[in-house]
C-alpha cells in the first residue's frame, strides 16, 4: 500500500507484506526522502518480474482485508 498526501501527491509512506519485501524497503526508502508522488510512480517501468514490481503497477488495490476477511473486492 502506498501513502499518498492527497494535496501534494506525494508518497508518505508503503506498507509491504511478502517475499523480498525488506529489499523493497530499501528502494521505497530512497524514493521517499526524494519526495516521489505517486504520478513518478505510475510513470515508472518495471524490470525484474518480481513482487516489487507491483509497486509500480498498483493503480488500484485488487481488494481490502479488514481483520482477516475481504470487505471490498476490485
Amino acid at each position: 500500500k502506498l501513502v499518498v498526501d492527497a494535496d501534494t501527491d506525494k508518497v508518505l509512506g508503503a506498507h509491504v507484506l511478502g517475499p523480498d519485501a525488506g529489499e523493497m524497503a530499501q528502494l521505497l526508502g530512497v524514493s521517499v526522502k526524494m519526495g516521489v508522488t505517486k504520478s513518478d510512480f505510475d510513470r515508472t517501468m518495471a524490470v525484474h518480474p518480481t513482487a516489487a514490481e507491483e509497486l509500480v503497477t498498483m493503480y488500484k488495490p485488487s481488494y481490502t482485508v479488514r481483520k482477516g476477511e475481504v470487505v471490498e473486492a476490485a
